[in-house]
């Protein structure tokens, strides 16, 4: 049987791992995909590097728009990335008839519902194995894997920078500039790391995993999302005491409010309790935990990011379509899971109704009466405390460090606490706010 036809958009660091993998590995591809895979057109802007790459093993063209318009091409990879050009150019593949294997998780979290339609419509394949977690096939598991289950929740490593920073904040005492500095020379950081840092690209991926995980339509802009810009080198350390780790974590739940069910979409530093394994995953690596009602908490780990662990989830996308290619498109495992008339409209809760637990840090005057007057506002506004910790203030220092741990409470409540904690006059500073997670 003649290979089906792949044409590459895009052939940067993991189109080249593509490119590489399903060459080496062809042989094996083929006896599982039960016919050749051959990529027989790249388009990239760099036609020297994209020709040097392919070694006359593909044509090479500059204009994407010749992959989608060769009627041989069944299958386009999109590697572009972006929500400019990759957009139109997945579209086009799309109206094209071809199927499309994408690793771009912003087009995805921001138009992924048009995309979805229109493959819908079309009866074609998108298949966005490599969108999330990079080579950890934690869209599969959700789509396929856990199918018997209700999801409960997703808690999850999903950026490799920030957990490669935290680490090393962690492990050697860094200050964060550092320790962005550091992953920045080693690689794990881009020039512009912002994206990462600010929580951007771990809101993208969890904003996927929601959609799929609850079966309602992809919604990123209803995402609470925070970075690690803001951690200090103290919270690191005084979580450590407690026995805690931070961590960057994308959480998705379904809850009921009292007046209904919801989703909580949300990206932020989390403490969460050191014997947890996903406390204990370093570097640039993922983690993913998804509990199921049937199932209990599964754990998914490896590497997020790379040219061959990427490459891994995009070929095995590749092997996914060529399997089903000709299949009838209603028997299709669904792009969100669900079937496409039976997504929920069930809504993302604003961060204000979400319910957690938190750590605080504060800077207080050393003198009578400070935790009196704290206690009493959070207890103005039924916050439980959980546990309290006073570091003994330095001989000759009038100021010390607070650590208040709460039970849950409803983030709009605590908000509030925290505006009339800081206009304390004993209080020195604003109240550094992280939440916890037990993820049990």
């Amino acid at each position: 049987m003649k290979p089906i036809q792949v044409g590459l958009l895009g052939i940067g660091t993991v189109g080249s791992g593509t490119f590489e993998v399903l060459t080496r590995n062809q042989e094996e591809i083929r006896r599982r995909a039960g016919r050749g895979i051959e990529i027989a057109m790249i388009a990239d802007l760099d036609i020297a590097r994209a020709e040097k790459i392919a070694a006359g093993r593909a044509k090479v063209v500059s204009d994407a728009k010749q992959v989608l318009g060769n009627p041989d091409i069944d299958i386009v990879i999109e590697l572009i990335g972006g929500t400019g050009i990759a957009k139109e150019l997945v579209l086009g593949a799309i109206a094209a008839g071809k199927h499309v294997v994408t690793a771009n998780k912003a087009l995805l979290a921001k138009h992924g519902t048009e995309v979805f339609a229109a493959a819908q419509k079309a009866g074609v394949i998108i298949a966005f194995e490599a969108a999330v977690a990079g080579g950890t096939p934690i869209i599969k598991a959700l789509r396929e894997g856990l199918s018997a289950n209700r999801i409960n929740w997703i808690a999850g490593i999903i950026n490799g920078t920030t957990n490669f920073i935290l680490s090393e904040m962690r492990d050697k005492g860094l200050d964060f500039d550092t320790a962005l500095k550091e992953a920045q020379r080693l690689g794990y950081a881009e020039a512009d790391p912002t994206f990462d840092i600010e929580g951007v690209d771990a809101a993208h991926k969890a904003t996927i995993m929601s959609a799929i995980a609850f079966g309602v339509p992809v919604q990123f802009e209803k995402a609470h999302v925070e970075g690690i810009t803001k951690l200090q080198a103290a919270d690191i350390r005084y979580a450590e005491q407690l026995g805690y780790r931070i961590k960057l974590l994308g959480i998705t739940k379904l809850v009921d409010t009292g007046k209904g069910k919801g989703i909580e979409l949300r990206v932020h530093p989390t403490l969460i309790p050191e014997k947890r394994l996903i406390a204990n995953v370093e570097g640039a690596m993922n983690a993913v935990v998804v509990y199921g009602d049937a199932v209990g908490p599964t754990l998914y780990y490896g590497k997020g990011a790379g040219s061959e662990p990427t490459a891994s989830a995009v070929i095995a996308d590749l092997v996914d379509v060529t399997r089903l290619h000709t299949a009838d498109p209603d028997n299709r495992v669904p792009h969100l899971a669900f079937q496409p008339d039976s997504l929920s409209d069930l809504p993302i809760l604003p961060i204000t109704a979400v319910r957690t637990s938190y750590y605080l840090r504060m800077r207080v005057a050393d003198q009578a009466g400070v935790l009196a007057d704290i206690t009493r506002l959070f207890a103005d506004r039924s916050i439980s405390i959980d546990a309290m910790i006073q570091r003994e203030a330095g001989e000759g220092e009038q100021q010390t460090d607070l650590i208040i741990l709460t039970h849950e409470t409803l983030e709009q409540s605590m908000l509030d606490a925290l505006a009339a904690v800081e206009k304390l006059t004993t209080v020195l500073g604003p109240v550094s706010k992280i939440r916890m997670d037990s993820l049990s």
